[in-house]
């Protein structure tokens, strides 16, 4: 019997929860202090970027695109948001609102770029990864960074609403809003068409174009949110903010069954993987600072988070890789004509 894409997305989901579950049983068992609400309040604390940038992604991808460029995006976004606060005195919040701004005149050359000269989206976000990185490099001699922020700014990363980080709950906005786009809007259901078949959702006479941009410019202006919240939460903003973010928030959206090839995928999945890396993360540094364990154990679990990360990543790949060559012989085998033998 086979099952329906919902009911693929459901079971991944499902399978997901699990792990995530299991991640907790075990780091709890091997780590030390891990499942405590201070522990648990700053891991999701110290993600709640990834998580942005992932959710921010899920509509990228769906279109079949990628984007490389949002940890560069951030590392732009927070030097501008430094330089209006310090160099302008202009207040924290307007200039977030013109960080944001910044993150979409970004999102909006990548859109661009792919969807007026037809550029891969590879190649594309590859070139601005290194564009935009080099510009915040450039605007603060490689060295220089910005803090000296009001503290009611730097509330925003590291006080608590409700019993939750402040954060938290603007990552539960955004998802949300992504949520409503992806799955309960005609948009959404635009994405996956364009991720299975560019050319036949142009037959069908949707504007591929738009949808595509609006996937990017939300994806740059999520990227600039990400960036105020990062210098909220480490009080500067310097060059070097989100470097490897953009692994890490592909990595949480192929962990949450979203297909690479587009089309297929959930904005649960993604927030779930999101969950189920930064457990890992946390719990492997909780691991390594298990005061029983040998000191070699020690130090080769503070390096497991980049390798098992980077293994999660090409395990996903593979095997979303192995289900779009199952699905494809699938649809072979039923459009081949039944040769029926005459009596």
């Amino acid at each position: 019997m086979s099952l329906s894409p919902k009911s693929l997305l459901a079971r991944h989901e499902a399978v997901l929860l699990l792990v995530i579950l299991g991640e907790i049983a075990l780091f709890h068992f091997l780590g030390q202090r891990f499942l405590t609400a201070g522990n648990l309040s700053n891991t999701f604390r110290h993600s709640v970027e990834i998580g942005l940038l992932a959710l921010a992604m899920t509509p990228v991808i769906l279109t079949g695109g990628i984007d490389l460029s949002v940890g560069s995006m951030i590392g732009l976004c927070a030097v501008l948001f430094g330089m209006l606060v310090n160099s302008l005195d202009l207040p924290p919040w307007f200039a977030a609102l013109l960080a944001i701004t910044a993150g979409a005149l970004g999102g909006g050359i990548n859109a661009l770029l792919i969807t007026r000269l037809h550029l891969p989206p590879l190649i594309v976000t590859l070139g601005t990864f290194s564009l935009f990185r080099g510009l915040a490099e450039a605007l603060t001699q490689g060295s220089r960074s910005y803090s000296g922020f009001p503290e009611s700014f730097l509330a925003l990363g590291n006080s608590n609403v409700a019993g939750l980080p402040a954060q938290i709950w603007i990552l539960l906005a955004v998802a949300l809003g992504i949520f409503l786009l992806v799955h309960r809007t005609s948009i959404g259901r635009s994405f996956r068409a364009i991720g299975y078949s560019p050319e036949g959702a142009r037959y069908a006479g949707l504007p591929v174009a738009k949808m595509t941009s609006l996937a990017y410019l939300i994806t740059g202006a999520v990227a600039g949110l990400a960036a105020v919240i990062l210098v909220s939460r480490l009080g500067e903003a310097r060059a070097n903010a989100g470097i490897g973010y953009e692994l890490l928030a592909i990595t949480a959206v192929v962990l949450g069954g979203v297909s690479i090839f587009g089309g297929s995928g959930s904005v649960l999945g993604t927030f779930l993987g999101w969950i189920a890396l930064a457990l890992l993360n946390n719990g492997l540094t909780r691991i390594s600072q298990y005061q029983l364990l040998d000191h070699s154990i020690s130090s080769i679990a503070r390096e497991l988070s980049g390798i098992l990360t980077g293994l999660l990543l090409l395990t996903a790949l593979a095997l979303a890789s192995l289900l779009k060559t199952l699905a494809l012989r699938r649809a072979t085998q039923h459009s081949r004509p039944t040769n029926l033998s005459s009596p």
